[in-house]
């Protein structure tokens, strides 16, 4: 993630707040376009925090001295 991309909880707070406006209305068709767009690549943000996270987690797990200590027995 380059350093304007913006941490998991920071896309996310954003996101529901996108999310929040698009709900209660009373904004213009440009102005709701701009909030959808947003929220997109808010929630892309996030999902490649989530992706991100979840290859770690699956590295950890493949490489994990338990798994070395099981295939040795």
């Amino acid at each position: 993630m380059s350093d304007e991309t913006p941490s998991y909880e920071q896309a996310r707070e954003e996101l529901v707040e996108v999310v929040r406006r698009l709900e209660a209305g009373g904004t213009t068709l440009e102005e709701s376009l701009a909030l959808w767009e947003r929220g997109e690549k808010l929630a892309t943000v996030c999902q490649q925090w989530l992706d991100g996270a979840r290859q770690r987690l699956d590295a950890a797990i493949d490489g994990s001295p338990d798994d070395a200590a099981a295939d040795e027995g």
